[in-house]
């Protein structure tokens, strides 16, 4: 999941963003309002994290506008200013979420896990393909009931995957959501990222889960669909 980190103490935003990306996030930081709603524009998130008392314009404003721009990514705004009208402005102005500051990690992970589940609000942490199960919570994967494990990235790669599991995604949409703003995207890292994926979760003997789609991408299911034409040696040309 991608997020733009809004906060112009540069203290404060070197923390948590390493924190983030230590639990598989990708991070984008913006310092002041304008650049927020420049990255805003032109790079797709999963959340944004707004600090309120930033340079004009100030965090109620960046998000009044984000809204009135049709912009539906839910927002978590930050604050040391915990006034319950300061609190109302925020929310009546689009955030979905407040958290006031000096704050615990822990609970900024929970309440940015809480808000990825929104759109769906009775799903459960965990996701399920076949007997493949990614815990968002605890960041664990298993298939069969064995545990699998996995680095930061490949966890974010498999988590992008099984929330969009039966659709085929491609690699522009992966690099938006699973890497930040410094992804080369002449790099043949994603490839990279998914023949690893596959050697974990669909080890020797396994049905395969994760499928390569030829020109389109890759889809995390049960199903094949259409198989993807052989190579000579009986290789599937679609498969990294």
């Amino acid at each position: 999941m991608r997020v733009l980190l809004v906060e112009d103490d540069s203290r404060i935003a070197h923390f948590v963003a390493k924190g983030l990306r230590e639990q598989a996030y990708a991070v984008d930081v913006a310092l002041t309002g304008e650049n927020a709603l420049y990255q805003a524009a032109i790079n797709a998130y999963d959340l944004i994290v707004l600090d309120v008392m930033i340079p004009e314009p100030d965090g109620f404003a960046v998000c009044r506008e984000l809204r009135s721009k049709g912009y539906r990514v839910p927002i978590l705004m930050l604050t040391a200013r915990d006034a319950v009208e300061d609190r109302i402005e925020g929310l009546d102005c689009g955030a979905d979420d407040y958290l006031t500051k000096p704050f615990e990690f822990r609970e900024l992970l929970a309440r940015l896990r809480a808000l990825l589940r929104r759109p769906n609000a009775l799903q459960s942490s965990t996701l399920s393909v076949a007997d493949l199960v990614v815990d968002t919570a605890s960041q664990a994967v298993s298939r069969g009931g064995k545990a699998i494990s996995m680095t930061a990235k490949e966890y974010a790669l498999v988590e992008f995957l099984a929330r969009n599991a039966g659709r085929v995604v491609g690699r522009a949409e992966i690099a938006e959501h699973v890497w930040d703003e410094e992804f080369d995207p002449f790099s043949n890292l994603i490839e990279v990222y998914v023949n690893r994926l596959r050697r974990k979760i669909d080890a020797r003997g396994m049905k395969p889960l994760l499928h390569t789609r030829r020109g389109a991408g890759y889809v995390l299911s049960q199903e094949d669909g259409k198989p993807d034409a052989k190579l000579p040696d009986g290789r599937n040309r679609g498969h990294v």
